[in-house]
């Protein structure tokens, strides 16, 4: 099986104790190596010094005397942001630990300091992803690690014919503008010219090795249908994303209705899905275009019920997810490890 996802910086980690990913200079290095924060032609004497500075040592620490020494106000805010980044980085024991603390109370989850600068989305779906490439790292299957996406990248849904499609929003949006041709496809557009149809493959079990030669193009569809293949290879990215973080092992199930009269506990796989089930759950009345778009259901359940809270032990825990109004799809995978009803642990 070839290696996937090089560009999630898988490589230039270590895993430690139950795979969790210790965190190590070459990882902290490469945040200082992203285009926001590389000095360009017009950059001073001082950010140029502090850019080689910060490879040398990725843990140096940085003062806000020196930031304000920097002559672009534009660096000196990318660098508070990634600053803060590391720091949180650097303050983690592993990877999983880091992400953990960005979704717990203030007074736990935050960086020493009490430091308020806020994560970038991109930066917690980074560590979502580099995580689960640790999590995928025996997967052979290649409807798993494309189903592993949705943890970490929008998708764009379309339901055609009872068929649940999910694409990768940003490739959707770059054929939408550009017909996939980048920016000679843009001119094409502007200039009202007819474009060649892109036709993106649909991952199949019988295709499913399709994958693998283009893990990092994003351009594979998942159908996501009731029972089929491509809603298996999600539970089970789930399950295992549970297992790797909280060393529990649960069983996730998709189903068509909620018939259950205890229901006690549900979690919402996006902010969607966290609505509509509190709504149901609720008994407010949902409307028939809201629920056309609630995309699965699911049943999960722990193998040892004594790891649950005592007063609901034993009972499943219901999942949903749901796309909104215009179609898209991002999952809030921290919600199936800081949500569930589990025991205290000692």
């Amino acid at each position: 099986m070839p290696d996937f996802w090089t560009d999630s910086g898988y490589r230039l980690l270590e895993p430690g104790p139950q795979g969790h990913l210790a965190v190590g200079d070459d990882f902290l290095r490469a945040y200082f190596l992203r285009p926001e924060l590389r000095p360009v032609e017009e950059s001073c004497a001082a950010e140029r010094a502090l850019h080689a500075a910060l490879l040398a040592n990725p843990r140096e620490a940085v003062s806000e005397a020196r930031l304000a020494g920097l002559a672009d106000s534009d660096a000196r805010d990318n660098y508070r942001v990634v600053l803060a980044f590391r720091d949180r980085l650097a303050a983690a024991s592993t990877l999983e630990e880091c992400y953990l603390r960005l979704f717990l109370p203030a007074d736990e989850g935050d960086a020493p300091g009490g430091d308020a600068i806020p994560v970038p989305p991109l930066f917690i779906d980074q560590l979502a992803h580099v995580i689960l490439r640790a999590v995928l790292e025996d997967c052979e299957d290649g409807l798993r690690a494309r189903a592993g996406e949705l943890l970490f990248r929008e998708q764009k849904v379309t339901i055609n014919d009872g068929h649940v499609m999910a694409a990768d929003a940003e490739t959707v949006e770059m054929h939408a503008t550009s017909g996939g041709f980048g920016s000679l496809g843009r001119l094409i557009v502007e200039a009202q010219a007819p474009l060649r149809t892109v036709q993106l493959d649909v991952l199949d079990e019988t295709n499913a090795a399709l994958y693998w030669t283009r893990d990092q193009r994003y351009d594979t569809v998942l159908n996501l249908n009731f029972a089929g293949a491509g809603l298996d290879a999600l539970c089970r990215v789930l399950e295992a994303w549970v297992g790797h973080f909280l060393d529990l092992s649960v069983s996730i199930q998709p189903v068509q209705t909620i018939a259950d009269e205890k229901w006690v506990w549900h979690v919402g796989l996006d902010a969607e899905g966290s609505a509509l089930l509190n709504d149901l759950y609720n008994g407010v009345e949902v409307g028939e275009a809201r629920l056309a778009r609630l995309l699965a259901l699911f049943r999960l359940e722990f193998a040892d019920p004594s790891v649950m809270a005592a007063d609901i032990a034993g009972r499943p825990v219901y999942l949903a997810m749901a796309m909104t109004p215009d179609g898209s799809l991002r999952l809030k995978p921290q919600n199936l490890l800081v949500n569930l009803p589990l025991a205290e642990r000692a």
